[in-house]
């Protein structure tokens, strides 16, 4: 891990109208991350994860406070600032994967280089290619996602946020939708990006994956109760090989 601050939240609040109501989503967030660092950030449902991690992804902006992305300040930027920033900065893997249906791996990876106009067709198509082979789908390029399991569309996924080489990777419940055995497949290639020096943001209700991560933040009600470093870090590799093999 370096020294270099990625990521910087000062005071960052987020307020919502419903109503006559006005709902305080975050109150008063502040921490800063470091490049290399896999973060995990916990919380049940309604304890403003999700806002937080719109904040963090550039999808949405603070009420009051300063969000710092890569030494850009975002608060006052405006909607299509915010998008060439997230495009160029940001690598987003979901928990649905967001593929497009009909389209192969490799042209579902080349999407977000589509909005880079110093990368021509040819490298486009290079630099998705290397993506997913990075992740294990060498043999998968020009599969359809209907042609794909839960964790290949994922390593898909993976690969698409890897090819604009992103400041940040934010997860989202990455592996919510995924059985026991594909979720730790997807906490080796986690650790294996980790490892290789990206910085990693995994958003999760599921405590079991903070063990995998240096560090861990947890918001209750808006705020952050807790910060801490993992000083054991348990490796994904050895807990995908304890597990049973599934009989067909």
């Amino acid at each position: 891990m370096s020294s270099k601050v990625v990521i910087e939240l000062q005071d960052v609040r987020r307020d919502f109208k419903v109503g006559d109501e006005t709902v305080h989503a975050l109150r008063g967030v502040s921490f800063k991350i470091y490049e290399g660092e896999f973060v995990t950030i916990q919380g049940t449902s309604g304890s403003g994860k999700s806002t937080l991690l719109n904040q963090l992804g550039c999808l949405d902006t603070p009420t009051s406070g300063e969000y710092i992305l890569d030494g850009v300040p975002v608060r006052k930027m405006g909607r299509n600032q915010r998008a060439r920033l997230r495009n160029r900065k940001i690598g987003f893997i979901f928990q649905n994967y967001n593929l497009l249906a009909k389209t192969t791996a490799v042209e579902n990876v080349e999407l977000p280089l589509m909005y880079n106009s110093t990368v021509g067709a040819k490298e486009r198509r290079q630099r998705a290619i290397n993506a997913l082979q990075d992740v294990g789908l060498g043999e998968r390029l020009y599969h359809k996602s209907n042609q794909m399991s839960g964790g290949q569309m994922q390593r898909v996924a993976i690969a698409r946020a890897l090819v604009n080489n992103p400041t940040i990777i934010l997860a989202d419940e990455a592996t919510g939708n995924l059985d026991t055995r594909t979720s730790f497949e997807m906490l080796v290639l986690f650790q294996k990006l980790h490892q290789q020096g990206h910085t990693i943001i995994f958003v999760t209700h599921n405590p079991e994956i903070a063990q995998y991560s240096s560090r861990n933040i947890f918001l209750r009600d808006g705020q952050i109760k807790s910060d801490t470093q993992n000083t054991n870090i348990l490796d994904a590799a050895a807990a995908l090989a304890e597990l049973p093999i599934p009989q067909d």
